[in-house]
């Protein structure tokens, strides 16, 4: 290992990989930052001679890419192209010469499709594998699969400083794990005492605790700064607030990925006077800045999450993981010792999370169902995945590349299909490329990139596209600016891009073939308010120019799960929609029961996924259909619903009863009987449509219909529905409780001398005995005893308050009396 000019912690671990990749040609690298495993590990494969073929290795980011392959080609003294090349979406330097090519991670998976065998290829190497991309574990599943498949001798070599290792070499079967402990330099941390609370508005007091910082460590150390912010928009309020503090002092950099490159090289680049890099997550990886010994890590990020409910990804703010902590503060130690402060205190820590979530679970997957389908594979769990995809999350996706006529309904890839997965872009904006007429690459180019108007601007997306076919007759004309230097950037992404549709279509109709469960139908008049073909609402002010439109496509949502703020959207013609998706418009009819209006509803309607374009009423709806529904409604509310009569309830009360001891009566639980609906309900409501129709049931009749005549004659022997008292008074038994109970005037029971009883045991009933003003005096479960103990009391109390009715010494031994008034004795 001679070739190399300065001693690298990496080198000490060199021997032993390449022994694991001669004999296995496989293995898994972990090693701190700083280390120098991107600038070491392909220079020592290459010069192994292990490998005949080209050497691919994989960064995270275009400016790591291009910062890596630059540093490569250094080393042989060759121009960017020679021995060291690199490949990324819409540039490349790579030659017939070239040996070692990094690529950004998406540029493998279309390597792999155009050639499976990947015939000119020895070694792949994915640096940075901790990062998790989605495009990188797509990249190393494929790989698995063509080495296991098709070449048995593809190298495989995983590199991080922090992952855990196990796992992944556990995937590629049992690969090496080799590790180096060594690191460049000592980087001394430094935490807040107490803890700094984190807000999520990042109002004035997060800019002024970083920049703060910022300034402590800058009087307090030498060298230049890397500070680590969650976004461009931090980096350039703390920027501004620094320039008046420390400008005279040092050079202020921002360096985040929106910025052309030749911006990001001037804050990478060495410089004469001590700096301060502004940064995001871009600098945690792959890249060597000249004398940056000061680490300012404010302990947020900002991570793309995707919500498949709404078909939207959001940008949230979170802490960092430690594995990201320990790569930025790593950044301090890469050319000399060097401190980081941190904004959070040493127990803050402890409780950070390992490791950042893999982008398969928390990212859009439709792109990654789109490679899968054009590797003929419709199930995920038939690939090796280090992290499976959420089932839920996969079919999402797939349904939307349904959607986009990509997937036929068996999950297969189409015609179509296999076009869009050819593109280097997202499956909706492939589908513009692939049928989009004259303006298709403009419109991409402005969907892809950041607005070219302002945050205040209108929504509808007509206005971007004039201001990049004519400017200035566009700013004459309105009073909204154009970001030059987004508008620059839309024009030489749509240079790149390459239509190959025939079809000539709208600029309303190209956004609709890519976002068709976006399509937006206004609501019921209601201005500015849409509801979107896939099922989701969205709004916009009353004021905007695209409130009063019939139909929209909504191409930038605010992420709401149900009710999404419309931030761009297009008006689409009734007709341009016709000419689209004629052949998917649907026409049904509806016999389905309203929770609102408490009724079946019928009406044939023509929809386009969840939009209803039009509906009438379906008159001539089958009475069996609409009973079928009706019961739907009722067990949707419940039995409750029913009228049940006391009646009736009693009725199923002494059914109840009897089935406690007995099973030869049908069941008349509520609870069995809500089970049994379509069996013993269903063909009375013939004929019946709503809540109100259900008055009409005769509850009784239709419960008794359950039982035979031998059923209802064995339930009035062993629990009649009533027995007669002394006067012959029918006394109505009650059966709701466990005891079953009658009520009575106490007058019309004299003279009995037994308890009332019911059934083949002789079950006693609760007698509720009562006042002539029909209040309870007594309750009893022994009559006899009650004439010989309690009554004595009873009349003595009631007989002043009732003096017109009897109260005879001797009860059991007195005429029962219904009446109300004493007679006079002759």
């Amino acid at each position: 290992m001679n070739d190399f000019a300065e001693k690298l912690p990496i080198d000490e671990v060199l021997n032993e990989l390449i022994k694991a990749m001669r004999e296995k040609n496989h293995a898994v690298l972990q090693a701190p930052p700083g280390a120098g495993k991107t600038t070491r590990i392909p220079i020592a494969l290459l010069a192994s001679d292990l490998f005949e073929k080209k050497i691919i290795m994989l960064q995270p980011r275009r400016l790591a890419v291009r910062s890596a392959a630059k540093r490569l080609a250094q080393h042989y003294g060759d121009q960017l192209g020679q021995t060291v090349g690199y490949r990324m979406r819409g540039e490349s330097k790579v030659s017939n010469k070239t040996r070692i090519e990094v690529v950004t991670e998406g540029v493998l998976i279309k390597m792999i499709q155009n050639d499976p065998e990947l015939n000119n290829v020895s070694c792949i190497i994915f640096d940075e594998f901790h990062e998790r991309s989605l495009s990188a574990d797509l990249g190393l599943t494929f790989c698995l699969e063509i080495r296991s498949e098709l070449r048995e001798d593809l190298g495989i070599l995983v590199m991080s400083a922090t992952l855990d290792a196990a796992p992944v070499a556990k995937l590629m079967g049992d690969a090496p794990v080799i590790t180096s402990s060594g690191k460049s330099y000592d980087v001394c941390p430094y935490y807040l005492s107490k803890p700094w609370k984190f807000n999520k508005t990042f109002k004035n007091d997060f800019i002024q605790a970083i920049s703060g910082l910022i300034i402590k460590a800058f009087e307090e150390n030498e060298g230049s700064i890397l500070a680590f912010l969650p976004g461009a928009r931090e980096i350039k309020q703390v920027q501004t607030f620094l320039k008046a503090k420390l400008a005279n002092d040092l050079d202020i950099y921002p360096l985040y990925g929106a910025m052309s490159f030749d911006e990001q090289q001037k804050a990478i680049l060495p410089s004469c006077r001590r700096k301060l890099i502004l940064a995001t997550s871009i600098a945690e990886t792959s890249l060597t800045i000249k004398d940056i010994r000061i680490v300012i890590d404010s302990g947020l990020t900002r991570r793309s999450r995707f919500d498949p409910s709404s078909g939207m990804s959001r940008l949230i703010t979170e802490r960092v993981t430690k594995a990201e902590a320990i790569q930025r503060m790593g950044r301090a130690g890469r050319t000399n010792t060097g401190v980081c402060y941190k904004l959070w205190t040493k127990g803050e820590e402890g409780g950070l999370k390992p490791f950042p979530e893999p982008e398969i679970l928390i990212s859009d997957l439709s792109p990654l169902a789109m490679e899968l389908a054009a590797w003929g594979v419709s199930n995920p769990k038939n690939l090796p995945f280090l992290t499976q995809p959420k089932s839920s999350d996969f079919q999402t996706a797939q349904e939307l590349l349904r959607d986009l006529g990509a997937l036929n309904d068996n999950g297969k890839i189409t015609a179509l299909g296999q076009k869009i997965s050819l593109e280097p872009t997202h499956p909706r904006l492939a589908r513009i490329l692939i049928s989009g007429g004259q303006d298709a690459n403009l419109v991409v180019a402005l969907i892809e990139s950041k607005d070219i108007l302002g945050p205040n601007s209108p929504t509808d997306f007509k206005l971007r596209i004039d201001a990049m076919k004519n400017s200035i007759s566009f700013e004459n004309n309105n009073p909204y600016a154009i970001n030059k230097k987004a508008s620059s950037n839309v024009l030489k992404l749509s240079k790149r891009l390459h239509p190959k549709g025939q079809l000539e279509l709208s600029n309303a109709q190209m956004v609709a073939l890519a976002y068709p469960d976006r399509i937006g139908l206004s609501r019921n008049q209601n201005r500015g308010q849409f509801l979107l073909s896939g099922g989701k609402g969205a709004f916009i002010s009353a004021s905007d120019q695209l409130a009063s439109a019939k139909m929209i496509v909504a191409l930038n949502l605010d992420g709401d799960k149900r009710e999404a703020k419309l931030r761009i959207g297009i008006e689409i013609l009734e007709t341009e929609f016709m000419e689209l998706f004629h052949d998917q418009i649907k026409f049904k009819r509806i016999c389905e029961w309203s929770k609102r209006e408490l009724k079946v509803i019928t009406s044939e309607e023509k929809t386009f996924q969840s939009l209803v374009l039009s509906k009438k009423k379906w008159t001539s709806c089958n009475p069996e259909l609409i009973a079928k529904a009706l019961l739907m409604g009722i067990n949707d509310i419940g039995l409750d619903i029913l009228p049940w009569t006391s009646k009736t309830k009693n009725f199923l009360a002494r059914a109840n009863k009897l089935n406690q001891t007995s099973d030869f009566l049908p069941n008349c639980s509520l609870e069995f009987l809500s089970k049994k609906t379509h069996e013993w309900l269903l063909p009375h409501l013939v004929g019946f449509r709503s809540k109100g129709d259900l008055e009409k049931l005769n509850m009784i009749d239709i419960i008794k219909n359950l039982f035979s005549w031998k059923q209802i004659e064995y339930l009035n022997k062993n629990a009649p529905e009533f027995i007669l008292a002394p006067t012959g008074t029918k006394m109505i038994i009650n059966y709701s409780e466990e005891q079953p109970k009658i009520r009575i005037r106490l007058q019309e029971l004299f003279g009995l001398k037994t308890h009332p009883t019911i059934g083949e045991n002789n079950e006693p009933l609760l007698v509720e005995l009562l006042s002539p003003a029909m209040r309870i005096v007594q309750t009893t479960s022994d009559l006899p005893k009650f004439w010989l103990t309690s009554y004595s009391d009873v009349r003595r109390d009631m007989r002043g308050r009732y003096p017109r009715h009897p109260w005879p010494e001797d009860p059991m031994n007195a005429e029962p009396t219904r009446r109300i008034k004493k007679q006079n004795k002759t």
